[in-house]
C-alpha cells in the first residue's frame, strides 16, 4: 500500500515539476491565446476515449477477481460437503474418503496457492488427489440404500468441486490483454500531455489540475495492476474459505 502511494504521489510531483519548468522557461506572452478551441476538442476526445479504455479494463479485471473469489467459495464448500458426507459411507471407506480429502485441501492451500501467488503454472499432483478421491467415492455393491444414496451425492459435489478447481486454475492464469496495457500506458501519457497545451495563466491552478490528473491516473493503472492478478498482491484472494472448514 505504501508502495502505491509512493509511486502516485511520485508521478504527481514529477508532473507537477514539468508544469514549473514550462511556467518558468516558455510563459505565455502576450498576444499568445490563452485557450485553443481545437486543443480543447482534441483533449477532451482524448479523455474520453481514455476513460472508455480504463472502464473497460475496471470491468475485466474485477471480473476476473469476482470470479476467482466465487470459484474459491465454491471449491471449498463442495470439499467441506464431501467430508461431511463421509459419515454416510461404509466405516473403512468413510475413513480413506476423509484422508483423501484432506490432503486434497493441505495440497491446494499449501502448495498451489503459494504458487499461484508467484503467478507459476500449477502441477497435476492436485487433480490426481482429485481423482483419488473420485476413486474412494465409488460405493460397494453390497452398500445399502441410504449409502448408494450418499455415494451419488458425493460424486455430485466433486462434480460441483472439479468444475469450480478447473475456474480457479481458469482465474489464476487470466491476464488483461497487451493491447489494453498498451491502451492505458499511451492514453494515459496523452491525457497528462495534453493538460500542457492549454494557455493556463495562473501556474498554482495549472500545478493542481496536472497534480490532480496524474494522480488519479496513475492511482487507477495501478488498481487495475493489482487486479488483474486475483491470487496475488493487495487484493488477493485467500484461501481462507479452505481454512475455515479444515
Amino acid at each position: 500500500m505504501i508502495e502505491t502511494l509512493a509511486v502516485v504521489l511520485g508521478v504527481a510531483l514529477l508532473a507537477a515539476s514539468v508544469v514549473l519548468i514550462k511556467h518558468r522557461f516558455w510563459p505565455l506572452g502576450p498576444d499568445d491565446e490563452p485557450r485553443e478551441d481545437v486543443a480543447e476538442y482534441i483533449s477532451m476526445m482524448v479523455g474520453v476515449l481514455y476513460a472508455l479504455v480504463l472502464g473497460l479494463a475496471l470491468v475485466s479485471v474485477w471480473d476476473t477477481h469476482s470470479g476467482a473469489e466465487d470459484h474459491t467459495a465454491t471449491e471449498a464448500s463442495a470439499a467441506h460437503q464431501i467430508h461431511l458426507l463421509a459419515a454416510g459411507l461404509p466405516a473403512a471407506q468413510a475413513d480413506r474418503m476423509r484422508g483423501d480429502i484432506e490432503a486434497y485441501i493441505r495440497h491446494v492451500t499449501d502448495t498451489e496457492w503459494p504458487a499461484m501467488a508467484e503467478r507459476a503454472p500449477l502441477d497435476p499432483a492436485g487433480w490426481r488427489l482429485l481423482d483419488a478421491v473420485r476413486a474412494t467415492g465409488q460405493v460397494p455393491a453390497n452398500a445399502t440404500p441410504a449409502q448408494q444414496a450418499t455415494g451419488q451425492e458425493t460424486l455430485a459435489q466433486l462434480s460441483v468441486l472439479d468444475e469450480a478447481r478447473r475456474g480457479r486454475e481458469s482465474d489464476a492464469a487470466e491476464r488483461l490483454s497487451p493491447m489494453i496495457w498498451l491502451g492505458l500506458i499511451v492514453g494515459g501519457v496523452l491525457t497528462i500531455a495534453f493538460m500542457f497545451m492549454f494557455g493556463v495563466t495562473r501556474s498554482f491552478t495549472h500545478v493542481v489540475m496536472v497534480m490532480g490528473l496524474s494522480a488519479l491516473i496513475t492511482f487507477t493503472v495501478l488498481l487495475i495492476h493489482q487486479l488483474d492478478t486475483p491470487f496475488h498482491g493487495l487484493f488477493a484472494v485467500e484461501p481462507t474459505a479452505f481454512t475455515r472448514y479444515f
